[in-house]
């Protein structure tokens, strides 16, 4: 469903991804896992044709600058961007009319319960607090039922019913075939789900490690001290 080929990203002398390549097939969840100035937010930006890079990137094999592709996946960044003066409602309707879509007031109602926003609809974004504002990000990226998904950092910020709430409906988006590509520091919170795992480090793809291929007995935590404190890439971050 995600296919990135080749992606390289410099900015002026600083080479941010340093010729990536990974996989991410329909029902499977990806973890991007990486120390701080490893190239992760870089990648994801890519990935959702925020940025420039050499290289190519496909969703369900359109090019992801494509409209096509636009339609398919929904991105939640590390930090929520609302408009100030749209409410919590009028942000929902906003992608609704974004992306053409019709009958979309019952799923953005139950995106409201699940996250407690019941209440908030009539908030205007500058009033939401930081977790406030990640749960509508989510729930606008989640409303047009994306096919590929990529969340960056989703749970800082969030309570733990949202904690609860949004690694349910990962599940639930896993489940139903889409594509997930979930960056995070917090590591435990993705080790009973993931399908494949990318170790960052300094630009590249130090390790990559599938579920399928057995875990060794090693957790996922216990994976990511191993890379990234390995000699080799202990000097220094990205």
């Amino acid at each position: 469903m995600i296919q990135v080929q080749n992606l390289t990203k410099r900015y002026g002398k600083l080479l941010a991804n340093d010729n990536l390549s990974l996989s991410i097939g329909a029902g499977e969840l990806a973890v991007l896992l990486g120390p701080n100035g490893a190239g992760k937010s870089t990648l994801i930006k890519s990935i959702c044709g925020l940025l420039r890079f050499q290289g190519t990137v496909t969703v369900d094999g359109h090019d992801n600058r494509t409209t096509e592709a636009k339609r398919l996946l929904g991105y939640v960044p590390e930090f929520p961007a609302l408009y100030p003066m749209l409410t919590v409602s009028e942000h929902l309707e906003f992608i609704a009319r974004a992306y053409r879509l019709t009958g979309w007031e019952p799923q953005a109602e139950e995106l409201l319960r699940r996250f407690d926003l019941d209440d908030k609809k009539k908030k205007l974004g500058k009033e939401l607090s930081k977790g406030m504002q990640q749960k509508v990000s989510v729930c606008c990226a989640l409303l047009p039922g994306p096919k590929a998904a990529i969340l960056d950092e989703p749970l800082v910020g969030l309570d733990p019913h949202g904690i609860r709430e949004l690694k349910s409906m990962i599940a639930d988006l896993r489940t139903a075939g889409c594509a997930l590509l979930v960056s995070t520091h917090m590591i435990e919170s993705m080790e009973e789900s993931w399908d494949a795992t990318y170790i960052l480090v300094k630009g590249r793809i130090a390790h990559v490690r599938r579920r399928a291929d057995g875990d060794a007995g090693q957790s996922l935590e216990d994976l990511y001290f191993t890379i990234t404190e390995s000699p080799e890439n202990r000097a220094g971050e990205r």
